[in-house]
């Protein structure tokens, strides 16, 4: 019991992170399964020669066939070394598996607010040093359809009903991440905010 609670203060909860380690190994797979799909979305959209309009052609097509818990795309912070596959919903039982986007918000690449929520000491803490991201440093969301680059502006602790987080905005896109704080207390919200830099189709 006090190795467990070691490791947990130091690291996460390694009986959950085993769990989501497994999870994420299956998540992969269903990403790797909607391959096909991909290709025919973009042999449809194939006519649009602008990026963004397709891009966002793109996401809406995606949108459509997204399932509560399944996998949407990866989720990768170059600067923390740390890259997660996250999926579609925020439910505590989603939330287990990795990521969550709330499907209330944008798709990435479709504009407006796209918004992710991740654990920091269970299951697999995916955002457990989201708290390390810098003004300037970039987060990479890999979907299917493209790869969209972010460009974080800043980070705020907010109360956890501060529902305003997830609003659209006008101008570029702007992706939202959010997670329990300060580690081991759900009292407050760590969020960072960060805007769209580069999209591009793979």
């Amino acid at each position: 019991m006090l190795a467990d609670a070691a490791l947990t203060v130091a690291w996460q909860e390694p009986v959950s992170a085993f769990m989501a380690a497994r999870d994420q190994d299956e998540l992969e797979d269903e990403l790797d399964a909607q391959a096909s799909s991909a290709l025919r979305d973009k042999q449809l959209t194939a006519s649009i020669r602008d990026v963004k309009r397709r891009i966002k052609r793109l996401a809406q097509l995606n949108k459509r066939r997204a399932k509560d818990g399944e996998a949407l795309g990866r989720i990768e912070f170059p600067t923390l070394d740390r890259h997660y596959v996250f999926v579609q919903g925020t439910s505590l039982d989603v939330l287990r598996k990795g990521p969550g986007h709330y499907p209330k918000t944008s798709f990435p690449g479709e504009g407006g607010t796209v918004a992710i929520a991740g654990h920091r000491t269970t299951y697999g803490a995916p955002f457990r040093t989201i708290d390390d991201l810098e003004n300037g440093e970039h987060i990479i969301l890999k979907m299917p359809y493209g790869e969209l680059e972010y460009k974080v502006e800043k980070s705020q602790v907010v109360e956890p009903d501060a529902t305003w987080i997830t609003h659209r905005v006008e101008g570029p896109e702007r992706l939202v991440l959010s997670a329990c704080h300060p580690l081991y207390s759900a009292s407050k919200r760590i969020v960072v905010f960060a805007r769209l830099v580069d999209a591009r189709v793979t």
